[in-house]
């Protein structure tokens, strides 16, 4: 278990002793003095080498350098930003990190222009896996002191603020928490260790969680929830934790999906598919690390976490198909798919978010559909969203925090016919799976609010981002983050602003909405 260490600024350091990986653009390293690197680099690199370890790199898309044996290096980020990609090339620095450390005590400086520096901080966390349960470990966890320098800035403006620091700990704590939850298998990570989470966040937040579980959440009208659930030793819950500061004006909700494993239900999957499936509580693992780091950061706002959770699994109380389930909504849900889960889970969350705590702005995250990756790829989420504006500022988020996202239509009175029933409200799951999926599959959580609801209504679809590999990456922290940053103390989160007013009103789904 590696600790992190943000520095305020460059401090002395011997490589011999602690190792040096130095991380920029080629333009950034070209423009960097000795003078200030060699801190870091003497006397075990002199002028000269720095120089022609620089005139050496040649990334295509990166390429790495070393100065002294393996213990100095340097490192180039690709040379091109698309417009739909992030200017800090934090996917490239992830990896740089992982394959260039040696898990010892060491330093990894990054070079880049102050606009960046959030985004280069979060990368380099993405890198450092929290959770293992390999049996060989070594006696002490290394530590990996993390230093900028601001290309940008003058030399006496190069120090990092406490605010500054304490945003790339809290984002940095935020991430690795989200990518330990999501790396954990569901004999350790189900539903009560889940909730063993939640706790500890609230405990360490000084607020108190709510939980409705079990049968209570049947009593309560909860019937996505609960049937999705029902069929596994571990009860469903719906947990939330709630941020009330004095002089709030807005009220803001973030829902994750946290489906702890996901074995399709009766409609059961594959043997290739289901392995990886105690990934599916992605989205409500990064709201988790995401609002730990809010509330930390003073969020002025109101600001709730919804926690939608449940194994969906193969057992006699199962969700058969053609079952017909009554979510929270009110709406009736024919089952057509019972592999089509995580939409039903949302529903419920999202219309507690409106009905119970008052939303104006509910975003929900989850690992909703595999469409998703052919959509929008490996690297960039999908979002859906009933305000042209808001998705705007998403996207730019997206950039500014290295979570990309890009747009999929919203159009409702196009693509939600995909969900008609002759018997209820609605089918749960798609009549053609050619058209649009990642958009229907966020217009059913929608249709649970009513396409008339005046709030903001965003939801982000990240079954592909949420891992690389074989490891989680904490995706959607730092994009949470950089959205809401303007309710933040944190002067790195400020960019992307929020205010935006909901397009007119369509119409309602069901009339219990």
């Amino acid at each position: 278990m590696t600790k992190l260490i943000f520095n305020r600024s460059l401090t002395k350091s011997d490589p011999h002793n602690q190792p040096v990986l130095i991380i920029g653009q080629v333009v950034h390293l070209q423009t960097l003095k000795f003078d200030t690197i060699k801190l870091k680099l003497e006397p075990r690199v002199s002028d000269e080498t720095f120089k022609n370890a620089v005139l050496y790199l040649q990334p295509s898309p990166i390429d790495t350098c070393s100065m002294y044996l393996d213990l100095a290096k340097i490192a180039a980020l690709p040379l091109k930003s698309s417009r739909h990609n992030t200017n800090s090339r934090a996917h490239a620095i992830t990896k740089l990190v992982r394959n260039n450390t040696m898990g010892v005590n060491e330093t990894i400086v990054i070079v880049c222009e102050r606009a960046d520096l959030y985004a280069s901080g979060c990368a380099v966390s993405r890198a450092f896996s929290l959770y293992s349960r390999k049996t060989q470990k070594s006696s002490e966890p290394a530590t990996v002191t993390i230093e900028f320098i601001q290309i940008d800035q003058p030399e006496d403006q190069q120090t990092l603020t406490d605010e500054d620091l304490a945003c790339l700990e809290d984002s940095a704590y935020g991430i690795r928490l989200t990518a330990k939850i999501v790396d954990a298998p569901c004999n350790e990570m189900n539903v009560s260790g889940f909730l063993k989470e939640v706790e500890h966040v609230a405990n360490e937040l000084g607020i108190k969680a709510t939980i409705i579980r079990g049968e209570e959440l049947k009593n309560r009208g909860f019937g996505g929830i609960y049937g999705v659930g029902k069929a596994a030793s571990d009860p469903p819950a719906l947990a939330i934790l709630s941020h009330k500061p004095r002089g709030a004006t807005e009220t803001v909700a973030w829902v994750g999906k946290g489906i702890v494993f996901d074995t399709g239900g009766l409609s059961i999957k594959g043997k290739t598919a289901m392995p990886g499936m105690k990934r599916d509580c992605g989205g409500s693992a990064a709201i988790l690390g995401a609002f730990y780091a809010a509330v930390r950061g003073g969020f002025t706002q109101n600001l709730h976490a919804v926690f939608c959770l449940a194994e969906n699994a193969v057992g006699p109380t199962a969700t058969r198909p053609d079952d017909i389930h009554t979510l929270y909504s009110g709406c009736t849900v024919e089952i057509n798919n019972t592999d089509a889960e995580g939409r039903l889970v949302l529903a419920d969350g999202v219309v507690y978010s409106d009905r119970d705590l008052k939303a104006h702005i509910i975003l929900d995250m989850a690992t909703l559909t595999g469409a998703q990756g052919i959509a929008t790829g490996k690297y960039h989420g999908a979002i859906l969203t009933n305000n042209e504006e808001w998705e705007q500022k998403a996207i730019e988020a997206g950039k500014i925090s290295g979570d990309l996202l890009s747009p999929v239509p919203y159009a409702p009175e196009l693509h939600f016919a995909e969900f008609t029933s002759s018997v209820a409200d609605m089918k749960n799951s798609v009549a053609d799976r050619n058209n649009a999926q990642v958009s229907c599959a966020g217009l059913f959580v929608g249709a649970h609010l009513g396409f008339d609801y005046q709030g903001v209504w965003m939801h982000v679809d990240m079954a592909y981002p949420v891992h690389c590999g074989e490891r989680a990456t904490g995706y959607g922290v730092a994009l949470l983050l950089s959205l809401f940053g303007q309710h933040t103390k944190y002067e790195l989160l400020k960019s992307p602003s929020s205010n935006a007013v909901a397009e007119p009103p369509l119409k309602k789904v069901c009339k219990n909405v």
